[in-house]
């Protein structure tokens, strides 16, 4: 929870991890790659003093992650959003076991997302029907720039990934995560490309995509997809560090976004660690539309009241206390 000026935001962090980068993990030198990378994005984006020495970033737990979120950060219920890397990380980047552990011991705080991959076919099938029901899955994060032995990224509309979606129909997966944002080294950028989007969320329309990282940098892109397809949604970590870094940017991504997509399809995520909820809420709770920017409406407290929390509560049956809901849907589970 988080107060300001009278108001009462319920806070939903749509995007966090634990993770392994440390050496000692590397399977190959692109695991020292991809954890370079986001230490990179950490370090670049981030007000000077919330950023980590490495050591720390590359590994950090349970209790730095319960404190940073929940202690610290205003975080009401956070989502992990798995990534496995399989090819890069010996015992994969993002900590299943841990995370997971976490999520059943505090339930009331955590979900646990986990991920597939189309390209393990059948064997693959069958390993999400175990995890859907070991995990009691309502969603799963897709990679879809993730290698897989010689190949360096999937679409989501080829027939095997369609199969899995299908398959995530008939076990009650309703949320699709998708990262779909800004390259990651060594992964391919064009493998992130946004348009396999439009193609699947026409054809499964009892599925929500959310679109991590908003499509960045195909903002326009995305914005042209998601406002056809009212099941697509955008999720906006890694964007959201921009209120500091480059504040005009931001301004530029989060008008655009409420002008096509509108407030009721916008998610907070942090992208723990990459960065901190705590400087991000406070930041966005505080940020205002420059008056020179006069394409783009004022913010309202009512909408940063949805994008912090209240949309991700609504497609996940989240329990908001009726302090916090909004007037229109006092009557409502959020």
């Amino acid at each position: 929870m988080y107060e300001k000026d009278g108001e009462s935001y319920f806070i939903v962090d749509g995007h966090v991890h634990i993770w392994d980068g440390r050496a000692s993990n590397h399977k190959n030198v692109h695991g020292k790659q991809f954890i370079d990378c986001f230490y990179d994005y950490h370090r670049n984006l981030s007000p000077e003093d919330v950023i980590w020495d490495y050591d720390t970033y590359t590994y950090y737990g349970a209790e730095r992650f319960m404190k940073d979120l929940f202690a610290e950060g205003y975080v009401d219920h956070a989502i992990f959003q798995a990534t496995l890397l399989s090819d890069f990380y010996h015992n994969g980047f993002g900590q299943t076991e841990e995370a997971f552990g976490l999520a059943r011991q505090h339930p009331e705080k955590l979900t646990y997302n986990h991920a597939y991959d189309p390209r393990n076919g059948e064997a693959g099938l069958e390993q999400l029907r175990r995890d859907a029901e070991r995990f009691n899955l309502k969603g799963v994060k897709l990679y879809t720039a993730e290698w897989h032995g010689d190949s360096r990224g999937y679409k989501l509309d080829e027939p095997w990934s369609r199969r899995y979606l299908e398959e995530c129909l008939e076990l009650g997966i309703k949320n699709i995560h998708v990262h779909k944002g800004p390259t990651i080294k060594p992964l391919d950028r064009d493998a992130f490309d946004v348009a396999d989007i439009d193609k699947v969320a026409t054809d499964y329309l009892d599925l929500n995509f959310i679109v991590e990282h908003v499509g960045l940098p195909r903002l326009e892109d995305f914005c042209w997809i998601a406002t056809q397809e009212s099941n697509v949604y955008g999720g906006l970590a890694v964007a959201m560090p921009f209120i500091h870094a480059r504040p005009r940017y931001f301004a530029q991504i989060i008008g655009e976004l409420l002008y096509w997509i509108g407030e009721d399809r916008i998610l907070f995520g942090s992208d723990y660690a990459l960065w901190t909820p705590k400087w991000l809420v406070e930041k966005f709770v505080d940020f205002q539309i420059p008056e020179d920017m006069p394409e783009y409406p004022a913010i309202t407290a009512e909408q940063k009241k949805k994008i912090l929390g209240l949309n991700a509560a609504s497609l996940y049956g989240l329990d908001v206390p009726r302090q916090f809901r909004l007037p229109a849907a006092s009557g409502a589970g959020v």
